[in-house]
């Protein structure tokens, strides 16, 4: 028996005589032969391949390589052992040559292969589990990318005269859908991030283009395997099949169930079973389509939420609940997922061929359904909606695919027909259609912004698309609320301003409907340019920030109360000024004060706001006309300014961080001086100053330091009015330059002064040793603001007013850091009889009286003061000369003394006797009965 089974297979003897390493090498040359062999060729010795090759040990030929690997085939088979000598090389071959034109010998093999039904079970048995053994990143792509071939044989095979891959291919699928789940783990796994968006890489391209052409051959039919599909045009779509919506009645069923009869038996589950597969996948394709394909993006979605409601809605049934929803729901899957997966591909040359006629479809399907299942069909209108559901995710997922000039050129051979079928799915109340129509346009509208090489035409088409969803604000419906958005964005990217103009020429009609439409276009054009980096142009936020400022007073409840919500979006430099204005205005009816606060409160951070404030209210102070504001303002408005700066403690109190707008705020000051604008302005947030004193009085310091001394022949020609003119602007800017510091120290409250350990306010001036060693106050080098002031006040050469108010804010100086000065200064003063010193020391005395009360008179100092007033009371003096207001000055400040002991007697027992010697002494001294003190004349 074995002798006779010798006679008949003598290849098998030689066969099994070799080592197995030599077998290794010879397929290996077999291999290489038959895939370095020429399409032609191969496919040439295939078709004259004899069958008898008892004579042939040598692998000289393709004949002789061709019979190794049928051999090495089959006999692998038999024996069930791996073909991974014959499928690697294959798989390496498609991966080098997959862009190439010369890369289709693994499938004339295959396909060679495959009419041999043992040879067919192995080799696509080990075809489908390579990649599950093998983790290799090489393998996977070169095996996506054949078995991608294997899967669109038609469009790569038709030239060959083979039919082993058409008559396995049920089998073939079949055998490869259980790797759906190691493609699918490849995808999800081969995003990168990058800008927060994820991007795919080019084996989880390969991965989900693979994924995607299995599914596909699952919606094949039998009579597709052998004929390609037929698209159909504009004709024959006249009356498309209707896709079911969520709700089944029977018409629906029997529908369904005949369709279904066509799908071949077997695979007719096996799509659904695949279901979540499908939306993970559709989930990782939106992904990475956001960041630069949004209409494709929108489709996904579009496709990922019909498949998620799907799952929903016929996941629950089981085989028992009745074959006729099972039969409907697969129908469903399968139609859909027929165009759904050749949209999704992500790479597919040849899907340009056929784009035309798949937008004549999917356009003709969208028209269709809208002119049937619109009236006169209320049976059916849930499937007509369903279904131009179904077309517009398809057109959305069509034109996705396209960007630059191919895009372009679409457009413009389409657009007018894309924009008619569109248009009317506006009236739609179908949030999803409504979407995906808004999508579409905006990737048509703003085509020619994204493009540099845009043309008259295309602009010409561009606004005729705008004006015809300008009308569509005629009305308060689904179709004016889903262009509101679409012509907001158009009007943030347009630079002509001419749509604009006409959303802004609606905003004042006297329709009120066209005014809210209008109004809600503004509303997103502000949200769209504040949530970007858009840069908006002065002229035409202007306008807007204008017409939005009258808006205030239309008779629409909803309008006014939007619009206080809208304006502290805008820059403020374009609200600011005609707020302002209309605060100050006499014009109660338009709630100018409530919008006036709320964008002080929104900007409440920002420094500029200050600045853009006083400016507009020194303007106004001046009688100058802001142009801008009286844009919007009626002429011969009565302006009163204090109506502003009485709701800017209401701003105040919101402001968390001071310290951001002290600095620009005290800048301003020292900047315009003469300004009385900002000392107004500033007595109204005194309290809060109080809050970063420390910051104001550092300021103040830094500000007092530059400030050179008054030189004694200027002040002297000046008094003498012998100076020039420039000479009297000089003095005159000195003089507020030197008032300005002054004025900001004046604001602050009594409480910053009582701090003696702030270096900033006291320096070393709390040291009393120290302030008996200078009989000179303008030899004092301590930089605080006490010294400072004290400086000002008792300075030889200085300007009045500046002598005035700093005499009076040294009244605020702590007693204990004051008075020891003050008794110091008075008493050399006396001895000297510098009488404007000797004014200056009595000016702080007394207001340290009215500001300090028994704080100042319990101090020791006040005696000895009293003492140095008793000896210029003494002096002789006449009637209006200088020593006569020094004496009168010396009457104010005793009463002042005596007036606040006799407010709180029980405190100043100790201190009535020696006092009431010195009005028995002097004699009738009528004026210590006055209890005010009159300011040094």
């Amino acid at each position: 028996m074995e002798r006779q089974e010798e006679r008949e297979h003598p290849q098998q003897l030689i066969w099994k005589s070799e080592p197995e390493s030599l077998v290794s090498v010879t397929i290996g040359r077999a291999m290489t032969t038959l895939l370095t062999a020429r399409p032609k060729k191969l496919h040439h010795s295939i078709s004259r391949l004899s069958s008898d090759f008892s004579n042939k040990t040598s692998l000289a030929s393709l004949d002789e390589s061709l019979w190794f690997l049928h051999k090495y085939v089959r006999d692998a088979a038999r024996r069930g052992e791996t073909l991974d000598e014959i499928l690697v090389p294959m798989i390496e071959h498609s991966m080098k040559y997959k862009d190439s034109k010369n890369g289709g010998q693994p499938m004339i093999l295959l396909n060679w292969l495959f009419q041999d039904e043992l040879l067919f079970q192995a080799v696509a048995m080990n075809l489908a589990n390579i990649i599950t053994r093998k983790d290799d990143r090489y393998i996977a792509f070169g095996w996506c990318t054949l078995v991608r071939g294997l899967m669109e044989y038609e469009s790569i095979m038709d030239q060959y005269l083979v039919n082993g891959i058409k008559e396995k291919y049920n089998a073939l699928l079949k055998i490869l859908c259980p790797s759906i789940p190691r493609l699918l783990c490849i995808v999800r796994k081969g995003s990168i991030l990058q800008d927060k968006f994820e991007l795919p890489s080019r084996l989880s391209v390969a991965a989900a283009d693979c994924l995607l052409v299995l599914t596909e051959g699952l919606t094949k039919k039998p009579d597709m395997l052998s004929n390609k599909p037929k698209s159909l045009n504009s004709h024959e779509t006249s009356a498309p099949v209707c896709l079911l919506a969520s709700s089944i009645d029977k018409k629906k069923m029997k529908a369904a169930q005949k369709s279904s009869e066509v799908l071949n038996t077997g695979m007719e589950h096996l799509l659904w079973d695949y279901l979540q597969d499908l939306i993970y996948l559709v989930q990782s394709l939106l992904a990475w389509s956001r960041k630069s394909r949004p209409v494709h993006a929108k489709g996904l979605e579009q496709v990922l939420k019909w498949l998620q409601e799907l799952q929903v809605h016929y996941g629950g049934f089981q085989d028992e609940a009745g074959s006729q929803i099972l039969k409907t729901r697969v129908l469903l899957l399968s139609s859909c997922w027929k165009h759904y997966g050749m949209l999704l591909h992500l790479e597919d040359k040849k899907f340009t061929k056929q784009y035309k006629e798949l937008l004549d479809q999917y356009l003709s399907g969208i028209q269709y359904y809208t002119n049937n299942y619109t009236e006169g069909h209320a049976e059916s209108k849930d499937g007509g909606i369903e279904t131009r559901k179904f077309f517009l995710n398809c057109l959305c997922l069509l034109l996705g695919r396209f960007d630059g000039k191919k895009f372009e050129g679409i457009v413009s051979e389409y657009g007018k027909q894309i924009s008619h079928v569109l248009l009317s799915q506006l009236r739609c109340t179908d949030e999803d259609i409504i979407d995906g129509v808004v999508c579409i346009f905006k990737a048509i509208i703003f085509k020619p912004n994204n493009s540099s090489g845009s043309s008259l035409n295309d602009t010409n088409e561009m606004d005729a698309v705008v004006s015809l969803l300008l009308h569509l604000l005629d009305e308060r419906d689904a179709a004016a609320r889903a262009v509101v958005m679409l012509i907001a964005e158009y009007c943030s990217i347009s630079t002509d301003g001419h749509c604009l103009e006409e959303v802004l020429k609606l905003l004042a009609s006297g329709n009120a409907i066209q005014r809210r439409n209008a109004f809600d276009v503004v509303s997103q054009l502000i949200r769209i340019s504040t949530d970007s980096s858009h840069k908006a142009h002065h002229s035409p936020w202007q306008v807007i920030a204008n017409h939005l400022i009258v808006c205030l007073g239309d008779e629409e409840t909803e309008i006014r109360e939007q619009t206080l919500n809208l304006l502290p979006l805008i820059d403020p430099s374009f609200v600011l000024p005609a707020l302002v204005h209309l605060v100050c205005s006499s014009d109660e009816k338009i709630p100018g004060g409530e919008a006036f606060i709320r964008v002080l409160k929104h900007h409440n951070q920002k420094p500029e706001v200050i600045s853009i404030l006083l400016d507009t209210l020194s303007n106004l102070g001046q009688g100058l006309a802001n142009a801008e504001a009286g844009a919007c303002i009626g002429k011969g408005s009565n302006l009163d300014c204090d109506r502003v700066l009485r709701l800017i403690p209401e701003w105040f109190i919101t402001v968390q961080d001071w310290k951001t707008l002290i600095g620009p705020l005290m800048d301003k000051m020292f900047s315009e001086p003469s300004n009385a604008t900002i000392v107004r302005f500033l007595s109204h947030i005194n309290e809060h100053l109080a809050e970063a004193a420390d910051e104001v009085l550092y300021r103040v310091i830094l500000q007092m330091k530059g400030q050179k001394e008054i030189d004694e022949d200027f002040f002297t020609r000046c008094e003498m009015s012998i100076c020039t003119s420039d000479d009297s602007m000089r003095m005159q800017q000195s003089l507020f330059e030197r008032l300005c510091p002054l004025l900001i120290i004046r604001m602050l409250p009594l409480g910053v002064f009582n701090d003696l350990k702030s270096s900033v306010m006291y320096g070393q001036l709390h040291n009393l040793p120290v302030m008996h060693e200078y009989r000179d106050v303008s030899i004092i080098d301590d930089k605080s603001v006490a010294a400072f002031l004290v400086n000002r006040a008792f300075s030889k050469f200085e300007f009045e007013d500046v002598r005035k108010l700093a005499a009076e804010l040294c009244g605020r100086i702590h007693p204990q850091v004051l008075l020891p000065l003050v008794c110091s200064q008075l008493g050399h003063a006396a001895d000297s009889r510098d009488i404007l010193k000797i004014k200056a020391c009595l000016f702080s005395v007394c207001t340290s009286l009215v500001v300090r009360g028994k704080d100042s008179l319990l101090h020791p100092f006040i005696d000895e003061i009293w003492r140095t007033i008793e000896v210029i009371l003494l002096w002789p003096s006449s009637d209006e000369d200088k020593v006569s207001k020094a004496q009168h000055g010396c009457i104010d400040c005793l009463a002042l003394i005596i007036c606040t002991e006799l407010q709180a007697p029980e405190s100043f027992k100790d201190c009535t006797s020696w006092r009431s010697d010195i009005i028995e002494n002097k004699g009738n001294w009528h004026f210590f009965s006055r209890c005010e003190y009159s300011l040094i004349q």
